[in-house]
């Protein structure tokens, strides 16, 4: 069958193709009612589909952006995802979401994917290993914000927690409580992973200022899929932790697995804090204290600096790095 154009649209409708050009786009300031009436009638009888590539030549965008995220598990990744995709869909905007499972290789690919597709922009939570693969793309002046994590030697706009105060919130509200002996569980520490890091400096920090002295074997980072057994040898020591602080929501529930099956009670034997509020917080039985960072606002921040950045493609002499407040969240677990 023969392919339906605006042409035929324009002739069905009575109305020129401009006109129909016109209402594709959505630029209704001088269409009357009617004509716009005709015009829908018209796509609608023809059963006329645009074709997306060649508006997307002629306009010079794909209205796509590319999002990046390290572990879909985790439910920042989620919200910042929705909050992403809620913005996108304000500007007509569609969103490719990958999960790069933390693998440079694997961002490698998603990233020269998305640049095979043309995608207008991205966001990503980068691994740290591809940083001349982003130079180049910073080099191209292409628009790129970074969410989550600081990597060193790439100038690109950085939206991510205040990490340390979000350690300094666990640790003094635990203090607070007369807890003293206070552990931090985390997964492996990685330099090019900005939270955990910073995270454990700011525990250290903490603990610093509140005069408790730092005991080394009550930081234990592990993999996730061991993280049970180490936390179980930490508790074997002479002089165990009577308080624990998990780095993110999913060493959270590693913890709370543990504590279950130990059959402990919280917080009468041990009291637990997590970094990241999660859905169940509050009805867990005690409810969970949790230190929660606005997920949501920082994702609708790197929206807004990617679109800024695909109106206006200068790049500005020096990357800027968003710093977001944590919230203590106090409820039952401390």
């Amino acid at each position: 069958m023969k392919k339906v154009t605006i042409a035929d649209v324009a002739q069905h409708a009575g109305v020129s193709k401009s006109t129909v050009s016109q209402y594709l786009n959505q630029r209704f300031d001088y269409m009357g009612e009617q004509t716009k009436a005709r015009i829908e009638e018209a796509i609608a009888a023809l059963e006329y589909s645009p074709n997306i590539v060649a508006r997307s030549l002629k306009q010079k965008s794909t209205t796509t952006i590319g999002v990046i995220v390290a572990n879909i598990l985790h439910v920042f990744s989620t919200h910042v995802i929705r909050a992403i995709e809620d913005v996108c869909n304000e500007h007509n905007f569609h969103v490719i979401i990958c999960n790069a499972d933390d693998q440079p290789e694997k961002e490698k690919k998603y990233i020269e994917m998305l640049r095979a597709k043309q995608v207008d922009g991205i966001i990503a939570v980068p691994t740290g290993g591809n940083v001349a693969l982003y130079q180049d793309l910073v080099k191209k002046n292409f628009p790129i914000v970074f969410m989550d994590r600081l990597i060193h030697g790439v100038e690109i706009d950085t939206v991510l927690l205040d990490n340390e105060k979000a350690s300094f919130l666990a640790v003094e509200a635990l203090v607070k409580q007369g807890y003293s002996q206070i552990a931090m569980i985390s997964p492996f520490l990685d330099p090019n992973i900005t939270p955990r890091e910073e995270r454990i400096n700011g525990y250290k920090k903490a603990l610093e200022q509140h005069q408790i002295p730092l005991e080394e074997r009550y930081i234990v980072p592990s993999a996730i899929s061991e993280m049970q057994e180490s936390i179980g040898r930490m508790m074997q020591l002479p002089n165990p932790p009577n308080a624990i602080i998990a780095v993110n929501d999913r060493v959270l529930k590693q913890v709370l697995t543990y504590v279950k099956n130990q059959q402990m009670r919280i917080p009468e034997e041990i009291a637990v804090i997590g970094i990241d509020d999660v859905p169940y917080a509050d009805i867990f039985s005690p409810s969970l204290t949790t230190v929660a960072q606005p997920a949501f606002k920082m994702g609708e921040k790197a929206a807004n600096l990617l679109f800024e950045k695909m109106q206006n493609k200068e790049r500005s002499n020096q990357a800027q790095i968003y710093r977001f407040e944590p919230e203590l969240i106090a409820r039952e677990s401390c």
